[in-house]
C-alpha cells in the first residue's frame, strides 16, 4: 500500500449547484476540508418562465476549479498525488443534451426551474387516462411537472431542430448535469463514459423505483428513444478516469444528487432521520430506509442512496419548495433592498412579527412545489401599510422559507411521522435569523452543523467507500443547536395568516406560455437574470422608495 502524507487519502468532491460550482478536498479518515476553490454560475431568462445554462460554462468552471484546488494543495505542502478518487454532487432535473460526436451541446441546459413545459404537461394531463398518469406517478415516484427532465427533454425533441438531427444521426447524447460532467471529464467524444447514478436517474422521470432501470412504459408515455440515454449506475463505484489535467487517472467513484449528497453528508442513514438543504431553493429528505413510501400529502419518493452495485438502495421522502435563497437575490439584484444577502439577518432582527408593518410574502416566482403543485401560483405580499418598511420585506422573506419548509414538514409527518428534529444545510442556514424562525415554526430543535458543506461531504463520502478509504461510521459533527421559543398559540396564528396569503396567489398564471417552435432569432441572451413573477409590487415598490428616501 502506498505511503500518504500527513491527511492520509484524499478525496475530492465537484459540487456544482445551481449558483455556483465548487471543487473541494476532504482528509478521508477525519472528513475535515483541506482546500478548495468556487466559482458563480450564470442563468439565462430569454423568455418569462425560462431558466437556461451554458453546459460549457458548466464544465469551464469544474474544470478551472480542479486547477485551482490543486494549486492550492501545493502551497500548503501537499502532494496532489493524495487525491485518490473524485465525488460528484449536482444540481438535480437539469437537462442537457449533447453531440457525441463532436461534445458540443445542441442546445443551453434547461434548468429545473424553468416552466417552459406547462403546455405539454397540461397536454398530457389532458390526453391521457387516469390510468396511465397514475402509472407514471407509482412508477417513478414522481407527479406530472415542469419540474423533472422527462418533460424538458421532450421539449427538446420537439422544438430543437439540431436536437432532432442529432437523434437521426445517432449521435444525441442526453443527460442530467453529472451525465454532462462524468462524459467530459472521462474523455468526451475520445472515449468518455456516459452514465448517471440511481439518484439522479430517479429526478428524470423515466426511472422505475423498483427496478432501478429505464422504465419502457415511461419511455412511452413521454416518447423518449432509450439510446440517447445514459447508464445507470450505483452512487458508489468507479464510474471511469479523468482523462486530463492535473488529477489524470484519477477515478471518478461518487455520484448524487446535491439534495441526497447532503443526506449522507449529514449523516442522516437511518429511517426517520430528516435533513433540510437551503439553497436556491429548498428541500427536505426523510429517509425511508429499504421502504417505497408514496406519498398521499404532495411529496415525492425519490432514491436516496446505492452504496454500491450489490448494495440495496436506500430512498427517501422528498419535499421541494421552488424558491428559497432565490427570494433574498431577488430582494437584492430585482429590487435593490439589499446591497447583499449577508445583510438580511441583522435586517430581520431590527423587526418582529408583531410590528404594525409585518407583512406575508409567498415567493411563488415560478408557481409552487411541494406540496401543493401549483404552477398556475405567483409571488404575492400582503398586508402592506404605510409603516412597513424594508426590514419587514426582509423577515417576511425568511418567514417564507420557513412556512414553506414547514408545509413540507407537516406533509412527512402525516406521511410517515412527526419530525422530531431537523438537520440543517445549505448557504441559507448560515443565516442564524432563518433557523431560529424555522425552530419556532416547526416547534423542534433545527441542528445546524458547523461545517457547512454538506453536500460536498456526501459525495466525497460516497467516493471514498467505493474506493475503501472512507470510514464506515464517522461520529457527528460539532453543531449549532436552535430550539423553539414561540407559544403555540402564536405558531398558529403566524401559520393561518400565511395560508391566507398563500390562497391569494394561486390562478395567476396563464394557461398557455410554450411556443409551438423553437426559433433562435427570436430569443435574447444577452442578459443574465433571475425568473421573474407576478408581484402586487405597487404599493410594495412606494413603500421601499420612501423608505430609501428615509436612509
Amino acid at each position: 500500500m502506498r505511503e500518504f502524507g500527513k491527511f492520509g487519502p484524499i478525496i475530492g468532491a465537484i459540487d456544482e449547484g445551481t449558483s455556483n460550482v465548487k471543487f473541494l478536498v476532504f482528509a478521508a479518515n477525519t472528513s475535515e476540508v483541506l482546500t478548495y476553490h468556487q466559482i458563480s454560475l450564470k442563468r439565462f431568462s430569454p423568455r418569462e418562465g425560462w431558466v437556461e445554462q451554458d453546459a460549457l460554462e458548466i464544465l469551464s468552471a469544474v474544470l478551472e476549479c480542479i486547477e485551482v484546488t490543486v494549486d492550492n494543495l501545493k502551497k500548503l505542502d501537499i502532494n496532489p498525488e493524495d487525491v485518490v478518487g473524485i465525488g460528484i454532487t449536482n444540481q438535480r432535473e437539469t437537462t442537457i443534451v449533447w453531440n457525441s460526436a463532436n461534445g458540443e451541446p445542441l442546445y443551453n441546459a434547461i434548468v429545473w426551474l424553468d416552466v417552459r413545459t406547462s403546455s405539454i404537461v397540461d397536454d398530457l394531463l389532458k390526453t391521457k387516462g387516469a390510468q396511465s398518469i397514475n402509472a407514471v406517478t407509482q412508477t417513478s415516484g414522481l407527479p406530472l411537472s415542469t419540474y423533472f427532465s422527462s418533460v424538458k427533454l421532450k421539449w427538446l425533441l420537439r422544438n430543437v431542430t439540431a436536437v432532432k438531427d442529432a437523434v437521426s444521426n445517432g449521435e444525441c447524447m442526453v443527460g442530467t448535469v453529472d451525465s454532462w460532467l462524468i462524459w467530459n471529464l472521462t474523455g468526451g467524444s475520445r472515449g468518455g463514459v456516459h452514465a448517471t447514478d440511481v439518484t439522479n436517474a430517479s429526478r428524470t422521470q423515466l426511472m422505475s423505483l423498483k427496478s432501478l432501470q429505464w422504465d419502457k412504459g415511461l419511455l412511452r408515455f413521454f416518447d423518449i428513444p432509450v439510446q440517447i440515454l445514459p447508464k445507470i449506475k450505483s452512487s458508489a463505484e468507479i464510474y471511469g478516469y479523468i482523462a486530463t489535467g492535473s488529477l489524470l487517472g484519477t477515478p471518478i467513484a461518487g455520484c448524487l444528487g446535491d439534495q441526497q449528497a447532503a443526506l449522507v453528508g449529514q449523516n442522516c442513514m437511518n429511517f426517520g432521520q430528516v435533513k433540510c438543504t437551503y439553497g436556491t431553493g429548498c428541500f427536505l429528505l426523510y429517509n425511508t430506509g429499504e421502504s417505497i413510501v408514496h406519498s398521499q400529502n404532495g411529496l415525492l419518493t425519490t432514491v436516496a442512496y446505492k452504496l454500491g452495485p450489490n448494495s440495496p438502495p436506500i430512498y427517501a421522502l422528498e419535499g421541494s419548495v421552488a424558491i428559497a435563497g432565490d427570494t433574498l437575490q431577488w430582494l437584492q439584484d430585482s429590487l435593490g433592498i439589499i446591497s447583499d444577502v449577508s445583510e438580511t439577518e441583522t435586517q430581520a432582527s431590527q423587526v418582529t412579527d408583531d410590528d404594525e408593518g409585518s407583512i406575508c410574502f409567498v415567493p411563488a416566482f415560478n408557481g409552487l412545489y411541494s406540496p401543493h403543485w401549483r404552477k398556475d401560483a405567483r409571488g404575492v405580499m400582503c398586508g402592506l401599510s404605510s409603516r412597513t418598511r424594508r426590514q419587514h420585506v426582509v423577515r417576511a422573506a425568511l418567514e417564507a422559507v420557513c412556512q414553506q419548509t414547514r408545509a413540507v414538514a407537516d406533509a412527512m409527518a402525516a406521511d410517515c411521522a412527526p419530525l422530531r428534529r431537523l438537520l440543517a444545510d445549505g448557504g441559507m442556514a448560515q443565516n442564524a435569523a432563518l433557523m431560529q424562525l424555522q425552530a419556532d415554526l416547526l416547534a423542534i430543535p433545527v441542528i445546524r452543523p458547523l461545517m457547512m458543506e454538506s453536500t460536498a461531504l456526501g459525495a466525497a463520502i460516497v467516493a471514498g467507500r467505493a474506493l475503501q478509504v472512507w470510514p464506515v461510521s464517522t461520529p457527528s459533527p460539532p453543531a449549532d443547536t436552535f430550539l423553539p421559543g414561540i407559544s403555540n398559540e402564536e405558531r398558529e396564528i403566524r401559520k393561518v395568516r400565511w395560508e391566507k396569503a398563500l390562497d391569494r396567489c394561486l390562478g395567476w398564471a396563464s394557461e398557455d406560455n410554450e411556443t409551438t417552435q423553437y426559433k433562435p432569432d427570436e430569443v435574447d441572451y444577452t442578459t443574465a437574470v433571475l425568473p421573474s413573477g407576478l408581484f402586487f409590487l405597487g404599493t410594495a415598490l412606494l413603500v421601499i422608495l420612501a423608505d430609501k428616501l428615509r436612509m
